[in-house]
């Protein structure tokens, strides 16, 4: 029997495909970006108490009322615009779902979707079964910078819509107010939907702070704003996410997530809003812990070699290998990736997952490092070895 076609250009995971390999060989997992410390306790007792009361059937498709209705009064701010918890807000299973949900939304067969290179490996497949083309537009290493002008050069008549990571996975980029502008006039000017994938908005280093590009004029009635759970209450298991967006975008965001899952587990929404409700001090905690996890991997990277880049957000950063003094050097991302996992003991994703062209991604891996500090200590360790 054949398959769809649409699987002629689509792979299975690398990401998962390391993290099964990690498993194998009792190597610490720096491929997949999940934490190895504890959900908060509070957000877990909030999921208990939901599961014992009894929250345990369908909530409303477009997500739980409470939480949808904190979600507006948080969102109303950030973009500038009323955000109404029964017509703009859209719960789903992770911003995974929320990414397809938003492509099924706008995008016709045929279409393109702008992608900046590099980007999670999901993006692409997701487009591919919305029907959609994908077109890379590459951020540059090693600054990674958003250059408008390529955007520009990228658009064509069939270009429908541009997905923007920020705080950026996996580069780490925090695109800055001089990039946005002259994304914005592009995007405007060529009257494309701006879907954003925020779900590393609580991540952040050295005094920034995260703005949703949804709220700049121009972009307010285009965007849909996606964000999630997982990340920044270490909860990436229950696959909590969201998307807000203006009435006639919602209008196709809402049953393209009814479609597809129904709905999101009901108690761990419930505990969504106690998440929302944590006070400032759990993210100044969080921040401080960050840059601590930052410093130490950081430092690890530069001590042995590795020419990586210093993330101004999320939890990862690409590190180009190719300088080691070693002949594994020489070798392509995926036989690099998988050495440093079964023979080093430290699994990274080979750069190859990335990018649309997998030339560009060659000679660098991506580490994950929401670890704690002993975890990444002992990662250091091994990695030791790649110099003998």
């Amino acid at each position: 029997m054949q398959t769809a076609q649409r699987f002629n250009q689509v792979r299975e995971s690398i990401i998962r495909e390391m993290t099964r390999l990690a498993v194998q060989h009792d190597a610490i997992n720096l491929s997949q970006g999940f934490p190895d410390f504890p959900t908060p306790a509070p957000l877990k007792e909030a999921a208990m108490a939901a599961i014992r009361d009894d929250l345990n059937q369908y909530s409303f498709t477009w997500g739980y009322t409470p939480l949808r209705q904190k979600l507006a009064e948080l969102y109303t701010p950030r973009l500038g615009w009323e955000v109404n918890p029964d017509e703009n807000v859209v719960v789903t299973c992770g911003v995974t779902e929320a990414i397809a949900a938003a492509f099924f939304a706008v995008l016709n067969p045929g279409d393109q979707v702008i992608i900046f290179d590099p980007a999670h490996e999901m993006v692409r497949p997701v487009a591919v079964f919305a029907g959609a083309e994908p077109v890379s537009v590459v951020l540059q290493a090693p600054d990674y910078r958003l250059d408008p002008d390529r955007l520009a050069v990228a658009i064509t008549p069939r270009t429908r819509a541009i997905i923007l990571n920020t705080p950026h996975n996996p580069s780490g980029r925090v695109f800055d107010e001089e990039e946005m502008a002259g994304f914005v006039e592009v995007v405007e000017r060529h009257d494309l939907v701006l879907i954003t994938d925020e779900i590393y908005d609580r991540i952040l280093y050295d005094g920034r702070q995260h703005r949703c590009p949804g709220s700049r004029e121009g972009l307010r009635q285009r965007t849909i704003t996606l964000g999630g759970f997982g990340k920044t209450y270490a909860a990436t298991g229950w696959r909590l996410g969201y998307g807000i967006a203006p009435d006639s975008l919602a209008a196709a965001l809402k049953p393209a997530h009814d479609f597809l899952t129904i709905c999101a587990p009901t108690p761990l929404q419930a505990a969504g809003v106690a998440a929302l409700e944590f006070p400032q001090r759990y993210y100044d905690d969080q921040t401080a812990a960050y840059h601590e996890r930052r410093e130490v991997m950081m430092s690890i990277l530069d001590e042995l070699g590795f020419i990586a880049s210093r993330p101004q957000g999320a939890y990862y950063t690409l590190a180009d290998y190719s300088q080691l003094p070693i002949p594994q050097a020489r070798w392509d991302s995926m036989r690099f990736a998988r050495w440093l996992t079964t023979e080093i003991g430290v699994a990274a994703v080979p750069g190859v997952a990335f990018y649309g062209d997998p030339a560009l991604g060659e000679r660098v891996v991506r580490f994950a490092f929401p670890k704690r500090i002993p975890t990444l200590q002992e990662a250091g360790r091994r990695l030791a070895r790649v110099r003998g």
